[in-house]
């Protein structure tokens, strides 16, 4: 998920280096602007700035957690000779692109189909069956921040393998996925449903080979792509859509504060039908008072059940 978004690589946020960015000259040819740590201390000149990007384009970060905010934003500042938050607001404004290009930033978007092999085999076996087997009509299932898509086509497949192996292909009209993400352009990318083969280095090539047309862009199939829909949503400001039997929102609580994770897992907890299951990314786990709305069902795994 894009911050404020599914799948995210939690490392390289944390680290806060320029991984993925080209270097610019060396010292000698042109001294980097003091972007660090001169601006660190300027508190509303970074107000200012998270204010415009919340007025733009929608991106609100008051809920996250600052130090990495500064770091990713210091990167830009770099990469773009700003000196000031000032005068990168001021570029913002004469260069739109560097919007995409802070935002990208900012997110951290780096996912694959099943990404973490391991935690969706554990769903496999445990989840999957137990949601199955239900009388529910409909089976609603969410993939909070799900990027480009590839978390809540992983979803649909391993429902739609569950059915249909357990002689059921009929009835695979009641797996309803749902993907959201706050930003427009991973959710045009998951639309279109087409990765290339970097995205698939955790799958397995039962999945591989049953679900998607071969090329340099592999297809999704579209039995799979008529499962899931997708939709633009804040975590933060829009309501939880509810009714839901499993939300998994992996590597992206872990950007938030504690105070709105607090908030987050009690809209889970709301948005879950009684029983319903929450996914959480390997870093992340529920703390503090929401605790005891969610029972474990897979501590290694982050898999829990609404109590």
């Amino acid at each position: 998920m894009r911050m404020p978004g599914d799948s995210r690589n939690v490392d390289d946020l944390d680290r806060g280096d320029d991984a993925g960015h080209e270097p610019g000259p060396r010292v000698s040819e042109r001294p980097r602007p003091p972007a660090v740590p001169e601006v660190s201390n300027d508190a509303p000149g970074f107000a200012a700035l998270l204010a415009k990007i919340a007025h733009d384009r929608e991106f609100v970060c008051h809920s996250y957690k600052e130090k990495c905010l500064r770091r990713r934003i210091a990167v830009r500042l770099r990469a773009r000779g700003a000196a000031t938050y000032a005068e990168y607001a001021r570029l913002l404004d004469g260069d739109p692109r560097e919007y995409e290009t802070l935002l990208d930033t900012l997110t951290i978007n780096v996912t694959k189909l099943f990404r973490n092999w391991d935690t969706f085999a554990a769903v496999s076996r445990t989840v999957v069956p137990a949601l199955w087997a239900s009388p529910s009509h409909s089976l609603h299932i969410w993939s909070a921040g799900c990027a480009s898509g590839e978390e809540a086509y992983s979803l649909a497949m391993l429902f739609h393998a569950h059915a249909t192996e357990h002689g059921e292909g009929h009835r695979v009209g009641r797996i309803c996925v749902l993907g959201t993400d706050i930003d427009r352009e991973s959710l045009v990318a998951a639309n279109r449903a087409t990765y290339p083969e970097s995205a698939f280095a955790d799958t397995p090539a039962a999945f591989r080979s049953r679900y998607f047309a071969g090329g340099p862009l592999a297809a999704v199939d579209p039995g799979i792509r008529a499962l899931v829909r997708f939709a633009r949503h804040d975590l933060m400001r829009d309501p939880a859509p509810p009714g839901q039997h499993l939300i998994a929102c992996r590597n992206v609580i872990i950007y938030f504060d504690r105070a709105a994770q607090e908030e987050l897992f009690t809209r889970f907890h709301a948005a879950l039908v009684p029983g319903g299951f929450l996914v959480l990314g390997k870093v992340e786990t529920i703390l503090g008072p929401t605790r005891g709305l969610f029972a474990p069902v897979d501590a290694r795994e982050r898999i829990f059940r609404r109590t």
